[in-house]
């Protein structure tokens, strides 16, 4: 990922008063929850402040992991956790170099991919599909180079996918959802700008 000077969430996540992104977790994981059970094992991928890992073990979801390259992202999170009583196995580690250790029901990423190369987030996706369990499922969400990606992410957005690139990945897969779309986003101290984006829901068939 860049290393030269700080996007804007690594200041945000240090203060528990502000939510970075949302409060809530993604809307996608809420309509495919029907095919998890509670001891379904759960990762979420650059979770940041960890909003979608901590729906689910608020859920009651007993096996939820959850790491960001961000250590202040992660310390956030587990405050949070600590404050709530929730259990989710928070660390940090970069996706480039993260070596599964479990076989998964639901592997989440939701946008991250695109703060590496693109070389290396289609390999992480391929180490991902071949540590999934069958049934299990994906869903990934990457910014695309369909709109120039905003000023506050430029310098670090390095791996902007192209439309529809990633369903390339997953045509071995039974994809149950995929999105192309361009929202508007602001964050705390942000203007207003647009993303577009691709997100995929495939599901491990074989």
């Amino acid at each position: 990922m860049n290393t030269g000077s700080l996007p804007f969430w690594e200041e945000t996540y240090r203060n528990d008063q502000i939510n970075t992104f949302s409060s809530e977790p993604n809307a996608t994981i809420k309509e495919f929850e029907h095919l998890l059970n509670k001891r379904s094992r759960i990762i979420d991928i650059g979770c940041g402040e960890g909003q979608n890992a901590f729906y689910f073990a608020k859920q009651g979801y007993c096996n939820v992991d959850a790491f960001d390259i961000s250590e202040h992202g992660i310390a956030k999170l587990k405050r949070r956790c600590k404050n709530e009583n929730v259990k989710i196995n928070a660390f940090t580690s970069d996706l480039i170099a993260y070596k599964f250790e479990h076989m998964y029901d639901l592997i989440m990423c939701f946008g991250t991919l695109h703060f590496v190369n693109r070389s290396d987030w289609k390999d992480f996706i391929l180490r991902a599909k071949a540590d999934t369990d069958k049934g299990g499922i994906h869903i990934m969400q990457i910014f695309t180079d369909s709109v120039p990606a905003s000023e506050d992410i430029a310098p670090f957005a390095i791996g902007l996918a192209k439309d529809e690139e990633i369903k390339e990945l997953y045509k071995d897969w039974e994809i149950l959802q995929f999105k192309s779309y361009t929202f508007e986003d602001e964050h705390p101290g942000v203007p207003k700008h647009l993303h577009s984006s691709n997100k995929i829901v495939a599901r491990r068939l074989i």
